[in-house]
């Protein structure tokens, strides 16, 4: 398959999964982006078009963050600090937005970390 064709069935999954939700102040939007190196999360609201907490593998106050990829250890990792990142914030609940990808491997491990750090989903 050309790599074109790929990267557009690609965008139309995306599109597929976000035109069924959107976050609000007080259920935003957790937006998990997968790259070859590095997990980022953001919690938006949509409503106001504004990211209220974000973090990635990348981020200066995660611990031991030379030794974080994008693997299903360092998702757990990084799904548990999300989700004390936004208890701070006051944000209890939120919306899931897998990004197009399969509720499978590193996805499914940030969620469930994510979950028994006390975010519902």
């Amino acid at each position: 398959m050309r790599t074109e064709k790929k990267q557009q069935l690609a965008q139309l999954r995306r599109w597929r999964v976000r035109k069924k939700i959107s976050g609000t102040k007080e259920r935003p939007r957790m937006s998990v982006c997968f790259t070859n190196q590095n997990i980022h999360v953001q919690f938006i609201d949509d409503a106001a078009g504004r990211t209220l907490a974000a973090t990635s593998t990348g981020s200066k106050s995660i611990p031991d963050r030379e030794k974080l990829a994008a693997n299903v250890k360092s998702a757990k990792a990084v799904g548990a600090f999300a989700a004390k990142a936004a208890l701070d914030q006051g944000i209890k609940q939120v919306v899931f937005d897998r990004g197009g990808a399969r509720y499978h491997g590193k996805v499914k491990a940030l969620a469930e970390a994510a979950r028994e750090a006390g975010l519902k989903f």
